[in-house]
């Protein structure tokens, strides 16, 4: 069976999705707060190299563990509630480029998978 990463569409479809994704989560007033400080452009870059990476496709990603890299956001409040609205801005991301519900539950469930680093549970 392919990877997610290529039933996706591969590089082209995930850079698409991340960029969209980001265009969400910066208009959620609830997450964009995280990212006062933050390039977002760079962000999205380590988002493209890390999702093509959990989504079993080639990657370089070379950037902190998850729980190092959300240590300071769960410090300043990062919770349960924002966790889930990520998620859920990933998954309306999926479903309003076309993606099948298959593949939208199989990659949320990959998200799933880091929520305790994430919160640093």
């Amino acid at each position: 069976m392919s990877s997610l990463f290529e039933r996706l569409g591969g590089e082209a479809a995930i850079t698409k999705t991340v960029i969209e994704f980001y265009d969400r989560v910066m208009a959620d007033e609830t997450l964009s707060p995280f990212f006062d400080d933050v390039d977002i452009d760079r962000q999205a870059n380590k988002m493209i190299a890390f999702v093509t990476m959990a989504f079993g496709g080639p990657h370089e990603y070379s950037g902190r563990d998850l729980r190092t890299a959300h240590a300071r956001l769960v410090d300043n409040g990062l919770g349960e509630a924002h966790f889930i609205a990520v998620a859920s801005h990933l998954r309306s991301t999926l479903a309003d480029l076309g993606v099948a519900e298959p593949l939208i539950e199989e990659a949320i469930g990959i998200v799933a998978t880091t929520h305790d680093d994430v919160l640093g549970l």
